[in-house]
């Protein structure tokens, strides 16, 4: 074991940064520009959802990185990594890291992967997370083997991690798949190209809001005795007391949620933040689900500084309606979709597992 820190293991540690929005001459170039959402489960990175140009770098409005630099978050959610395929740039909630020549960059990807929870302790303890360049720096480096060595157990957790996302991106597909499926059979629900009629949602469903609840009655763990308590961003933790029994469609009503749907079946209580959406004609709640869903319904939301959906502003809306039997025909389909994804669920469990258990031995060194 050798004491050092990250600061003694890296050749270059800076942070980007944002050019002014006013310039447009400055966006909507080639040269990938990176924000903490472009940051997932990817060792290396694709592109980027906004991007600069050239300009940026020649008016030193925004800072290069090079190839194989490892980019870091450090702002809010603390240390999600990737690594560089090319010449780019970032915000100032990304920090990047160059390695020097003893540290190879995938070993260091999957370092800070499993230190993650870790980096948290040299973060500023504000109400938003920051781990600045300084703190970053002091943190504590301590298993380096040498660099053959390191690019063995690099090569090993990016088998493992092959596995993981190949099972995640077989979920995703599937997701697609039903979303697709729904195009195929309905069209789209905003522009109606099959010309369903229409109904008022209103009258094809019943509509009311949750019920407030405090946070102190919501249990993280079930027991015998406790119910499944949804809010606007789905399962929220488990509750004393049901509001509903059934087949529900859940609306989020504010912020970030605003708009967001999600299904939730048998005895559940609905708080506040979900409005309950409870078919009354002949809609089956799986193929309302999907119609409410791709009508993004947050585009309804009203209020300036907290723009949110009301139960009035919904009961008006004009939506398309399909004959039964074919949202039925649709229904069995996505079941049979939806027993294919359980297995791959299953499947990214296992994955998942054997991943974690080969990084903990890997920073254990018991890999190699």
């Amino acid at each position: 074991m050798k004491r050092l820190t990250i600061n003694d293991i890296a050749e270059v540690i800076k942070t980007g940064k944002t050019p002014p929005s006013k310039n447009k001459e400055y966006y909507d170039g080639n040269i990938n520009w990176y924000n903490p959402s472009d940051i997932n489960n990817d060792k290396l990175l694709r592109n980027s959802k906004r991007r600069i140009t050239d300009l940026a770098f020649h008016d030193n409005k925004a800072v290069v990185f090079s190839k194989n630099t490892l980019l870091v978050t450090c702002i809010g959610d603390i240390g999600r990594v990737g690594i560089t395929q090319d010449t780019c740039s970032s915000n100032q909630q990304i920090t990047g890291i160059v390695p020097n020549d003893r540290i190879d960059v995938n070993f260091l990807f999957y370092w800070f992967i499993y230190n993650k929870p870790f980096l948290e302790l040299y973060t500023n303890k504000a109400v938003v997370q920051i781990l600045n360049n300084a703190s970053l720096k002091k943190i504590p480096f301590t298993y380096c083997p040498p660099l053959e060595t390191q690019k063995k157990i690099a090569a090993i957790l990016d088998e493992a991690d092959k596995l993981r996302q190949l099972d995640q991106q077989l979920i995703e597909k599937y997701d697609e798949l039903t979303q697709s499926l729904f195009l195929d059979m309905f069209g789209d629900p905003v522009t109606n190209p099959k010309g369903w009629g229409y109904e008022k949602l209103g009258l094809i469903t019943n509509m009311k809001a949750g019920k407030f609840i405090r946070a102190s009655e919501i249990h993280s763990d079930y027991v015998d005795g406790l119910y499944l308590c949804y809010g606007g961003n789905g399962l929220r933790g488990f509750v004393n007391s049901f509001t509903h029994e059934g087949d529900f469609v859940l609306i989020g009503r504010q912020g970030a949620l605003c708009g967001n749907v999600k299904i939730a079946t048998g005895k559940f209580h609905a708080t506040e933040h979900a409005i309950v959406c409870t078919p009354k004609k002949k809609y089956n709640t799986i193929w309302l689900y999907y119609l409410l869903d791709l009508l993004n319904l947050n585009r309804f939301a009203t209020g300036a500084a907290q723009p949110g959906l009301n139960v009035s502003t919904l009961n008006d809306l004009d939506v398309v309606f399909a004959p039964y039997e074919l949202q039925n025909q649709f229904a069995e389909r996505v079941e049979a979709i939806e027993a294919q994804k359980v297995l791959a669920q299953q499947s990214l469990e296992k994955s998942e597992e054997l991943f974690n258990s080969l990084l903990q031995k890997a920073f254990k060194g018991e890999l190699v």
